[in-house]
């Protein structure tokens, strides 16, 4: 157990080896995603809807436009994702900065868009759900649905009291500024 304790210990320590800047976390956020769009890309995903046109919202759950927009139903669920990768990182990894928890919940958000789009997941999702007609998300609804995931996450470590976390805003990121 000790060892287990120790090597942990040393993984928190190599974070704090390379400090985190906003600038770097922003550019490293960057890479996550582009890494994630091209690997979609790659997978043969469609760039953007078969049909040609790209919507901010689609309405209809059973819609063949859905998963392929910007937005739907299931976004929600990313939505869902950035509270709860927000609050799980903060009880597992409080003393990561924000930073090495948005990038971690950014990989693991990103990860999970890749493997949501593998034959066999779209697959499943056709057998054991409603989706009858499901072909897998577009890359632009998959980038948008870690989006949503980080601006949630972002707004939720925005909205805890600074006098409690002591930490910074991971929204310093985004208006590219370092609060003291």
């Amino acid at each position: 157990m000790s060892s287990e304790r120790g090597g942990f210990a040393t993984a928190i320590a190599l974070l704090s080896l390379w400090r985190m800047t906003a600038r770097r976390a922003a550019v490293a956020a960057l890479l996550i995603v582009v890494i994630a769009a091209v690997i979609l890309l790659a997978m043969g995903r469609n760039p953007i809807c078969t049909c040609g046109t790209v919507e901010l919202w689609v309405g209809g759950r059973d819609s063949p436009k859905t998963s392929q927009m910007l937005a739907d139903w299931y976004s929600t669920s990313h939505i869902v994702h950035g509270l709860l990768f927000y609050a799980a990182l903060w009880l597992v990894a409080r003393r990561w900065p924000v930073e090495w928890r948005f990038l971690a919940a950014l990989l693991i958000e990103a990860s999970w868009e890749i493997i949501e789009n593998t034959p066999m997941v779209i697959d499943r999702y056709r057998h054991a759900t409603a989706a009858l007609g499901y072909n897998g998300d577009s890359v632009l609804n998959s980038v948008s649905d870690i989006a949503m995931m980080a601006v949630t996450m972002a707004s939720a470590s925005a909205l805890v009291p600074r006098s409690e976390t002591k930490e910074r805003s991971i929204f310093t990121v985004f208006r590219g500024k370092r609060r003291r």
